[in-house]
């Protein structure tokens, strides 16, 4: 049997785990760069691919590995408190930690010095995830309409107020404060912290740690702090 490989990795602004939107295709505004290992770029391998606007990401959840598994997991969208099958859900806690992303193709540029590099909007990983393989979404098939959404309809429209203040805001690139409101709007505390008002949080994105506070349904950002050249809190 031939043993599994990574082919690429993902570039993202997200350092750490924390913060990442808890699904694919939820935020536009988040830009990501798949780079391919030596061994696979070969610009063959990528004719056609231009024709499709999106691809089908297979990925590992590398800061999650394991020994065993737990056939129930808690999702922390559901306050952490209730087991589901982890077959129902997405959890990265799984007999094999493969993730499954569908992501915006905006462009492929054939000939930097790193190989074939694809421009990916909407992504859901972490910087340096491993990607397995890449495959073309095809909207007449992979789209279903009719399909049900289990319990994650329960949390399906959970979005919390973002007050940036206009100098805070300032700090971060043009090009990544919209991205940065998004992630922010989706409410990255685990969900049996969303009462606790007294609490301080840091996401790392693209660079700073973005530090806040919730409450009444309010998330305040308080401090735009630069990490530091390893991607950490100073």
């Amino acid at each position: 049997m031939r043993e599994l490989t990574p082919i690429a990795r993902i570039r993202s602004d997200f350092p750490g785990k924390f913060g990442i939107p808890r699904q694919s295709g939820l935020i536009d505004a988040l830009k990501a760069e798949i780079v391919f290992e030596p061994s696979f770029r070969d610009v063959n391998a990528f004719k056609g691919l231009e024709g499709y606007s999106h691809i089908w990401l297979i990925w590992q959840f590398s800061e999650s590995v394991m020994e065993g598994w737990s056939p129930t997991v808690k999702p922390p969208r559901l306050g952490g408190n209730r087991r589901m099958g982890v077959f129902a859900t997405r959890s990265p806690f799984r007999p094999n930690p493969l993730g499954l992303s569908c992501v915006k193709l905006e462009g492929i540029d054939p000939s930097t010095p790193e190989g074939p590099v694809l421009h990916v909007a909407g992504a859901d990983l972490m910087d340096g995830t491993p990607i397995y393989d890449i495959k073309p979404y095809l909207p007449h098939t992979d789209c279903h309409p009719e399909a049900t959404g289990g319990f994650s309809g329960e949390v399906l429209d959970y979005a919390v107020e973002v007050d940036f203040p206009e100098p805070l805001l300032q700090r971060l690139p043009p090009d990544k404060r919209a991205a940065a409101v998004a992630v922010l709007r989706q409410d990255p505390r685990p969900g049996y912290r969303r009462g606790d008002s007294d609490r301080r949080y840091g996401v790392p994105f693209a660079g700073y740690d973005l530090r806040f506070t919730v409450e009444g349904g309010v998330l305040r950002v308080c401090e735009v702090a630069p990490l530091n050249d390893k991607g950490e809190k100073p």
